[in-house]
């Protein structure tokens, strides 16, 4: 007999489930993982309409932000540099594309409802 627990997350569980061994395998915990709220969502990334007028890059930040985002998530979701999200947001910001809102040492950008509507037309 093997002495030990499996430990299984997964997207699917709702709750938490004990699997007992049946002599020949180890019990298994299998638990719901954290941080699926944006999993089942899907965005077309931006097209050629809006990335004419924006520039790829920020074309492709709007569309990332119709789920709030942090300054440290968008630049491993994009390749860009931290300077340069941070230059991209700055601009969507000021144009009303974007919204930023401090929780504590992290600052969530979300799409304004202007920039959903561009979104979903272009």
């Amino acid at each position: 007999m093997r002495s030990g627990i499996t430990l299984a997350p997964t997207a699917f569980a709702v709750g938490c489930r004990f699997l007992t061994g049946d002599g020949s395998s180890q019990p298994a915990l299998i638990y719901q993982t954290r941080a699926v709220g944006t999993l089942w969502e899907r965005r077309e990334p931006a097209g050629d309409s809006l990335a004419r007028p924006l520039g790829r890059s920020r074309a492709r930040l709007l569309a990332l932000t119709s789920s709030p985002a942090t300054t440290t998530q968008l630049p491993a979701r994009t390749g860009l540099s931290l300077g340069a999200v941070s230059q991209h947001l700055a601009v969507l910001r000021e144009a009303g594309l974007v919204t930023s809102h401090r929780y504590r040492r992290e600052v969530n950008y979300t799409a304004s409802d202007l920039a959903i509507a561009l979104l979903e037309r272009g």
